[in-house]
């Protein structure tokens, strides 16, 4: 479609001839130094955004014998975060002009390490409270952290996008992967174990500090920019949208009852609970490698079918040998979801023209994306205590996948998203 055909139509085009994006925010004293020590903020930042959410799946036995809650019950450990994630998602642009980006995500760091404390306390009410609390420090840094780096890395934007998610992964991987043998090995409580991913939240929050200090004047200047109007208008913004929600539906409800469907089919505990940690493990692989290749090699619409059959195939394998073809099944799946949750990143800053419209994107991606990720874990877990079978809510995820395709390529055209300053 030609630049006047699109503006025809309603939707912005970008420029023939575009000029040279901006370079990273000047900054008294940036330098590479610098540089790197803020790269390197950013993936401690993101390896928090998932372990304090992904550690009570390898727990959820546990759990569920100690205090009595039934499966759907145990799911709202997962579910909540996700409601949180949706709900003051739109918020956290707010939150971020008031405080300042990097204020902003130090708070978020200290709201991790908080709930992780107060899920110590020996009562279920705490246990709830505690991961509220820890949701709300992850929504704000999910929806802040895209903007910051379309701000201070707009011209690395396919890599820094590859270690952001990469970190994500890494984050759920190494939760999956290590929290049932620190237990163990520890001898502890299923509460200690929990509480001890407050430790990453508290090292992230050390290493940011110099961020906070080094540069509040531009977050100060910064925050006083005026909220963009208008993305909630725009038809490319809820294809962006509706990718974010149905990659991370797929993605928390495998995360939060695969090492329960694989124990069912006779997998001991402590496989399953590397099983998914595996899938995490490859995650990081294609969450890396999807922004790095996209546009260059592939583009992002065959990157986002791509990612939808690899999940698809990895599913296909649970339905029809979960133990025997396990090893491949979580190969695929965790592929697959590494391409996935690296577009949805990828969509928000390609799709937004500045690091404004970037958080407002980001904060309506995620508002209704993750709103309706919540539903995923609930939704299975209901579906599985009614028919005693894990077939029915593997079916439903496979289904859920065609849309997502549609949404990935809807969100996958060379264009800007409509909006207003």
């Amino acid at each position: 479609m030609s630049n006047s055909a699109a503006t025809r139509a309603g939707r912005p085009a970008i420029p023939a001839t575009p000029p040279p994006p901006p370079g990273p925010a000047t900054v008294p004293g940036t330098g590479g130094r610098r540089t790197l020590l803020l790269a390197a903020g950013v993936v401690l930042l993101a390896l928090n955004l998932r372990p304090a959410l992904v550690a009570v799946s390898p727990l959820t036995d546990t759990i569920r014998a100690d205090s009595g809650m039934s499966a759907a019950s145990v799911s709202l450990l997962t579910a909540l975060p996700l409601l949180c994630f949706g709900l003051l998602a739109p918020l956290a642009p707010r939150i971020g002009r008031r405080l300042g980006t990097e204020r902003a995500l130090l708070a978020t760091m200290a709201l991790i390490c908080a709930g992780t404390a107060l899920r110590l306390i020996d009562s279920v009410a705490a246990l709830f409270a505690g991961t509220v609390v820890i949701g709300a420090g992850i929504a704000v840094a999910n929806v802040l952290l895209p903007g910051l780096i379309k701000r201070d890395f707009s011209t690395r934007t396919g890599l820094m996008t590859g270690l952001y998610s990469m970190s994500l992964f890494g984050g759920a991987a190494l939760a999956a992967g290590v929290t049932l043998p620190v237990r163990q090995a520890g001898d502890m409580a299923w509460r200690t174990t929990l509480a001890c991913w407050g430790a990453l939240a508290l090292v992230a929050l050390l290493v940011w500090l110099p961020q906070v200090r080094g540069r509040s004047a531009v977050a100060t200047a910064r925050a006083a920019a005026h909220p963009v109007r208008g993305l909630w208008r725009s038809p490319l913004a809820w294809q962006v949208t509706g990718y974010m929600g149905l990659q991370s539906l797929s993605y928390y409800a495998a995360a939060a009852w695969l090492p329960t469907l694989l124990t069912d089919a006779g997998t001991s505990p402590a496989n399953a609970g590397w099983m998914l940690s595996f899938s995490s493990l490859l995650g990081i692989t294609g969450s890396f490698l999807a922004p790095v290749v996209a546009g260059r090699r592939i583009g992002t619409g065959a990157l986002s079918v791509l990612g939808a059959v690899l999940c698809a195939l990895g599913l296909i394998g649970l339905l029809v040998a979960p133990v025997a073809g396990a090893y491949l099944w979580m190969v695929l799946l965790g592929l697959g979801q590494g391409v996935a949750i690296s577009l949805a990143l990828l969509f928000i800053l390609h799709r937004a023209p500045d690091a404004r419209h970037t958080a407002q994107l980001s904060g309506m991606a995620q508002c209704l994306g993750y709103t309706l990720a919540a539903t995923g874990p609930a939704v299975l877990g209901a579906i599985h205590d009614a028919s005693h079978t894990w077939t029915l809510p593997l079916i439903v995820l496979l289904v859920l996948l065609i849309p997502q395709i549609a949404a990935g390529l809807g969100a996958s055209r060379p264009l800007h998203v409509a909006g207003r300053p």
